[in-house]
């Protein structure tokens, strides 16, 4: 698969978000859940260590399914279909959850401190602030695509 993003295609882009981010969310939030509490149980005397770290990533996992499947069975066919009539109804509901997706994500950074590592940590912790960057990379990416380039097309001048 190329990172090239068919940005002009709506059918197109919908459908590279399905396969980039809604696929890639699927696998890395349950790992990076399983990882979290590995490293809170066993450094859990540390105050440096990420406390309450996978309950958020159990909720997202939750929440985030949820929300990708609203776009996968309701939102996205109704904009391939053209953007039917009140589709900026779902389109405003999804915005609401990518602000609350943002709101997990600082909570992360504060709880991970950016996330940053401190110097003596472990493996487990090194593996799991890496894939935690990722996934805050991956989880802003999508956002973006759908908030400033797909949501726009379908929505009243102003709206957005």
């Amino acid at each position: 698969m190329t990172d090239e993003v068919p940005v002009h295609d709506t059918a197109a882009l919908t459908h590279h978000i399905e396969a980039r981010y809604h696929a890639r969310h699927r696998r890395q939030l349950p790992a990076l859940a399983d990882l979290s509490e590995r490293v809170e149980t066993v450094h859990a005397d540390d105050p440096r260590a990420p406390a309450g770290l996978a309950a958020i990533l159990r909720r997202m996992i939750g929440e985030m399914e949820v929300h990708m499947k609203k776009e996968e069975l309701i939102l996205f066919p109704a904009l391939r279909a053209g953007g039917l009539r009140g589709v900026e109804n779902p389109i405003a509901a999804m915005r609401a959850d990518h602000d609350h997706h943002e709101n997990d994500l600082a909570e992360i950074r504060r709880i991970t401190g950016g996330p940053t590592l401190p110097p003596d940590a472990c493996g487990s912790w090194t593996r799991l602030y890496a894939r935690l960057e990722e996934f805050i990379a991956d989880l802003e990416a999508h956002i973006r695509l759908e908030n400033d380039i797909l949501f726009p097309r379908f929505e009243p001048q102003g709206a957005a």
